[in-house]
């Protein structure tokens, strides 16, 4: 029998064993079945959890300590995750006191570790991402590296601009899905400075152990590093420069 042939149901079957989506899901009657129901309540749960949850700095310090890494702890102008949630242009600025912290020499590549929507991803990926990533740039200078809490993903700018780097990454927790509380994004910004919009970045997503591998992430991220670092921009900019070289 042709997939033509097929009756709807069928093909949303076959297709389950394919993707984490609520498809197929089953019914009874004219409801859905008590497990999907409670499959989704749970979700739900672990998406809210995500949001709200905090940062366990000692933890994620010395997971970094392991990986021969010491970090630098600044906050955003967000003094509380409410306000974090209520304000997001606050969660993309430095509090006075991380700025006035922030000095160093010149660097070629900064990292920053910013909690975003999902410390949950943080927590789990960061590390292990980084270990994958550190070795393919060991020939960059580096800056120090950054954890920010209640840091949005601008806010890696003006850490950047503090600190003259050529080049920031922040990887950040991403917004929580249904299918993905823990999901890392890694945004990508040469010369970074304060008043770089999100046309200017580069972005790779949906890091975590259902979605996109801890060492393919790593390739993607070392790669655009080299090409944004080659061209001076990021971005849109980099991308046209990628599609008409000369």
């Amino acid at each position: 029998m042709s997939p033509r042939d097929e009756r709807p149901g069928e093909v949303m079957r076959s297709l389950k064993p394919l993707t984490p989506a609520r498809v197929a899901l089953g019914r009874s009657g004219v409801s859905q079945s008590t497990s999907d129901v409670l499959s989704f309540g749970l979700a739900h749960a672990q998406a809210r959890d995500a949001v709200h949850a905090a940062l366990d700095l000692p933890a994620l310090r010395d997971a970094l300590g392991r990986a021969g890494r010491d970090a630098i702890e600044v906050a955003s102008a967000a003094a509380d995750r409410a306000a974090y949630l209520a304000r997001p242009d606050w969660g993309r600025r430095l509090d006075p006191a991380s700025r006035n912290r922030l000095n160093g020499a010149a660097c070629d590549l900064l990292i920053v570790l910013g909690d975003g929507l999902s410390a949950t991803a943080v927590q789990r990926h960061a590390p292990a991402l980084l270990a994958a990533l550190l070795p393919r740039v060991s020939h960059l200078a580096p800056g120090p590296l950054v954890i920010a809490t209640q840091a949005r993903v601008a806010l890696a700018d003006e850490i950047g601009e503090c600190l003259g780097a050529k080049f920031a990454l922040m990887l950040i927790g991403e917004r929580p899905g249904l299918s993905s509380p823990d999901s890392l994004g890694a945004y990508l910004t040469a010369r970074p400075r304060r008043g770089r919009n999100d046309a200017e970045r580069n972005c790779v997503s949906n890091i975590h152990g259902a979605g996109l591998g801890y060492e393919q992430a790593a390739a993607q991220i070392a790669a655009l590093i080299e090409a944004g670092l080659a061209a001076g921009v990021t971005g849109v900019a980099l991308n046209a420069k990628a599609l008409n070289p000369t």
